[in-house]
């Protein structure tokens, strides 16, 4: 019974062991500029507002880095409906 004992300990001593190593990695990689970094205002994809056309369909505006996008959702297809390009004096 000791045996097993061991070798399961064993097995889980090297598994939590790979998994720090791989989470160094990631932190390594990441300020190293190998990985993208998190915003650090929040979120950088955010529904603004949000219109319902009828029962199925929805007039969504979404708040994406490079400015405002339009779609409709929910017809037999979604659709992008326009961009609305940010301004640069807008925060």
């Amino acid at each position: 019974m000791l045996p097993d004992l061991t070798a399961t300990l064993s097995a889980l001593a090297a598994l939590i062991a790979v998994l720090a190593l791989i989470a160094g990695a990631a932190r390594l990689a990441r300020y190293g500029g190998l990985a993208p970094k998190r915003p650090v205002g929040g979120r950088t994809l955010a529904i603004e507002e949000t219109l319902a056309l009828d029962a199925r369909r929805r007039l969504l505006l979404v708040r994406c880095p490079h400015g405002h996008v339009l779609l409709l959702t929910g017809g037999a297809q979604d659709l992008v409906v326009g961009w609305l390009r940010q301004d640069k004096a807008d925060p």
